[in-house]
């Protein structure tokens, strides 16, 4: 699909705990990345489409770009563990970044073991949220 667009890319292939992740290798990984992933995610929500219509039991596919989103979900792990440290530190709640679902969902789980903390996302409809780090 992205050679008929004019890109010249190559796929690495490998099995993840949460499915497959195709790992798209580009010199033109800005243009395909877009402002924040937005671009990779919609590559990611084209590419489950199109396997859902040929293959509806096809496992749910992660798509990447040079690593972008591997090394976005490690700072936001960092970013994590240091708002929960500060909370720690004096008690006061601490807001996260905006985040989507499913860095909402990296997030919780990275701190669902954190002993003495305890994270909430606000109600609403809206698509990024704030969670909210608390001291139990």
């Amino acid at each position: 699909m992205l050679e008929k667009l004019g890109f010249h890319v190559g796929l690495d292939v490998s099995e993840q705990e949460d499915g497959p992740c195709l790992n798209i290798v580009t010199n033109e990984s800005a243009v395909l990345i877009g402002k924040d992933g937005d671009r990779l995610e919609d590559l990611q929500y084209l590419t489950n489409r199109i396997l859902c219509k040929h293959y509806p039991d096809a496992p749910r596919v992660k798509v990447d770009c040079d690593s972008y989103r591997a090394q976005k979900e490690e700072r936001l792990m960092e970013t994590m563990q240091s708002l929960a440290k500060q909370v720690l530190d004096d008690g006061k709640t601490r807001k996260a970044p905006p985040l989507n679902a499913y860095y909402r969902r990296l997030a919780h789980h990275a701190l669902s073991e954190e002993e003495g903390v305890s994270t909430r996302s606000p109600k609403g409809s809206s698509r990024y949220k704030r969670i909210e780090i608390r001291k139990n």
